[in-house]
């Protein structure tokens, strides 16, 4: 399948820039306004000032969840301010309470490993905070952020449909590719969506925002959804349930503190001993489990995956499945892995899993991979464009 790009806004377009203060998404509405657009500069309000800082003046603008939100605010304030441009503060607080930081707690509380990363993107970022714009009757012709990913589309309809929907592209600099954390964000959000930063390094954003004097080029990057000393703090609203930590054949090693404060592939902190390293193999939400393995028992042939988002609501065929050659994510940072993609038939014995969340798929990895977490996202590719983004159920070992 071949795609092409889709153009970027123009002299004259009407575009509202989604702004963190941060270099990237500075620099995307610089750029633009130079070029002669509109520029309507957005902030999202995250933050309910709910849980203390952690000490007196200390200020956690590396997070997006965190009391440093308000000296993000004035400092898009200022820059807005120097370059005439009309700026808002658009509150999303319920629903990000909602959508992701109770999300958060409710997948570790069930055994999972979320991702509130990809789910803020797709009902804050792509959702609330473009409800919040039509709110303010802004008409605007494109929604840019500092992103690094491309919109395309297909140069023919998918998967023998007439269909041609905005699709995910990979980013020019894959060191900074962001496609993983926006794989959920539907194909009718998209039509309106660019990314100006696609084919530039980061190496390049910097240089460029250092000449033009924009005190973002100085500032940190944002690296966590919540800072870590903040996670007992979001889980003080039940008490944790301690329970037994056991290796692969039941054997009881040791007490954990509640299954909330561990991960697939976690070594630190198990507080158990062991005459070899020992990583969190999987948990068991069922009966209260931990359950730790040596490293090479963290390794998975394939997985099974639902609540799947396609490119236009478009289902690839079993046929389209068998034919190409596709990649999977499995975590950001993990490399793509080329793999196939197997449609899942509920009448088989095999599949005991009785509450898929949509038409479930297997994917069996070429070489296999480690640490797969149910609750983390894989995502599709196909000659380097998302074609699906599902929720990881379980683990093929």
């Amino acid at each position: 399948m071949t795609y092409s790009a889709l153009d970027l806004p123009k002299a004259g377009d009407t575009v509202v820039v989604g702004l963190s203060g941060g270099v990237d998404s500075t620099l995307t509405a610089l750029l633009l306004k130079e070029k002669g657009c509109h520029v309507i500069g957005v902030t999202m309000s995250l933050w309910d000032g709910k849980l203390p800082e952690l000490q007196e003046g200390k200020i956690l603008r590396e997070s997006c969840y965190g009391p440093g939100e308000n000296e993000n605010i004035e400092q898009c304030k200022k820059f807005c301010a120097e370059q005439n441009i009309e700026y808002h503060v658009i509150d999303v607080k319920e629903d990000y309470k909602n959508q992701v930081l109770e999300y958060f707690k409710s997948e570790y509380r069930n055994g999972r490993t979320p991702n509130p990363c990809i789910r803020c993107n797709r009902y804050i970022k792509f959702g609330a905070l473009l409800s919040g714009i039509q709110k303010l009757n802004i008409d605007y012709d494109f929604f840019c952020t500092g992103h690094y990913a491309k919109i395309v589309r297909p140069d023919q309809g998918i998967y023998g449909s007439d269909k041609r929907p905005c699709m995910i592209h990979t980013a020019l600099d894959l060191t900074k590719d962001q496609t993983y954390f926006i794989s959920r964000v539907p194909s009718s959000v998209l039509e309106k969506v660019r990314f100006p930063l696609a084919e530039f390094s980061k190496a390049e954003v910097f240089e460029l925002a250092r000449k033009a004097n924009l005190s973002a080029a100085d500032r940190e990057e944002s690296q966590d959804f919540v800072p870590p000393e903040y996670f007992d703090m979001l889980f003080s609203d039940k008490p944790s349930v301690p329970g037994n930590i056991i290796d692969l054949d039941g054997k009881v090693l040791g007490k954990h503190r509640g299954i909330e404060h561990y991960t697939i592939g976690q070594r630190r902190g198990l507080g158990v001993s062991s005459p070899k390293p020992l990583y969190v193999h999987s948990i068991d939400a069922v009966n209260n489990l931990v359950v730790l393995a040596s490293n090479e028992d963290l390794n998975a042939e394939g997985l099974i995956a639902d609540d799947f988002v396609w490119p236009g609501d478009v289902e690839p065929t079993s046929e389209y499945a068998d034919k190409y050659d596709i990649f999977v994510k499995i975590r950001l940072a993990s490399k793509p892995v080329k793999a196939k993609l197997e449609k899942i038939n509920y009448d088989k014995p095999d599949i005991k899993y009785d509450n898929f969340h949509g038409q479930a798929w297997r994917v069996i990895f070429e070489e296999p991979q480690r640490a797969v977490a149910p609750g983390q996202s894989v995502v599709i590719y196909d000659n380097n464009v998302i074609i699906g983004s599902g929720i990881i159920v379980s683990a093929i070992q």
